[in-house]
């Protein structure tokens, strides 16, 4: 039988989800509307995430890595087909590696732990070749869309259980910088792509950091139909985010600009230009 909430623990919730949603969006008005008497910890741990690159030196306790990765296999995998998998990166010598293909991010070898997460299609083959049968299957486009949707997934997964065990992470897309000399770092078999990392550990104290605000939902949430961005929302978002680059003491970029800026040419994509080739010289078909 549900128990409804006390009015104090009903209002503590409201005040938890105020505080949660105005530092996500920075939008008073929005934080107050929304009501949220179901507040919980796992809601408040998911609106407090921030990209943490500071570390103290503290390793994880034992079996906190096993906790993390038991929590990435509970997520969601489409047909049952868990077209990925996980090398976890301790040793410093391999992390400062990583560290310079990862467009030389200090964080990747100063973490404790690096999960580097795998589209992993060989395994599937694998498993059809030793029941004779073919795995033509795993040649088109949309295998590989399930095994990178599948490795996002299970990385989400482990990223909020290292947050509720108090720990912090930070996604790192600059391993695809250089697929190939990553798939040799780990001895990836054919078939197999490094499609992002993660690092973990516990956040240095003295290094502050802040949530991010997001897009205004009114940009991202659509009813029914797709409708196009209002400027004047987008134009909103890049004050916000000015005022919390002017706080963090970072540049002041207009977030419109740099996105632009991302998508302007081949060059902005730092190489990864060539990622189609590479994965079908890796064995992906990609048909």
């Amino acid at each position: 039988m549900q128990v409804e909430p006390s009015a104090e623990t009903a209002s503590e919730a409201r005040s938890s989800a105020r505080s949660r949603l105005l530092a996500r969006y920075r939008d008073a008005a929005f934080a107050n509307s929304v009501a949220a008497p179901q507040w919980n910890a796992v809601l408040d741990t998911m609106l407090a995430h921030r990209s943490v690159r500071a570390y103290r030196k503290t390793p994880l306790p034992p079996g906190s890595l096993e906790a993390i990765v038991a929590a990435a296999q509970s997520a969601p995998t489409s047909s049952n087909l868990q077209a990925w998998s996980v090398v976890a990166v301790q040793d410093p010598a391999r992390k400062a590696r990583l560290s310079q293909l990862a467009a030389g991010q200090r964080h990747v070898a100063e973490a404790p732990l690096l999960l580097v997460f795998l589209a992993d299609l060989a395994r599937l083959g694998q498993i059809a070749c030793e029941r004779g049968q073919n795995a033509e299957g795993i040649n088109y486009l949309e295998a590989f869309v399930v095994a990178v949707a599948d490795a996002a997934l299970a990385a989400q997964n482990a990223l909020i259980a290292a947050e509720s065990l108090g720990l912090g992470g930070c996604y790192i897309g600059a391993l695809r910088n250089h697929p190939q000399e990553v798939a040799e770092e780990l001895a990836l078999p054919d078939a197999v792509f490094a499609a992002f990392g993660l690092t973990i550990g516990y956040p240095d104290p003295t290094v502050a950091t802040s949530v991010k605000p997001r897009l205004p939902q009114a940009v991202v949430l659509h009813h029914e139909q797709y409708q196009r961005a209002a400027s004047s929302a987008l134009a909103n978002y890049d004050g916000c985010l000015r005022s919390f680059w002017a706080e963090q003491k970072m540049s002041d970029i207009d977030w419109t600009e740099h996105v632009a800026a991302c998508v302007q040419n081949r060059e902005a994509l730092m190489g990864r230009d060539a990622l189609r080739a590479i994965l079908q010289a890796r064995g992906f078909g990609l048909r």
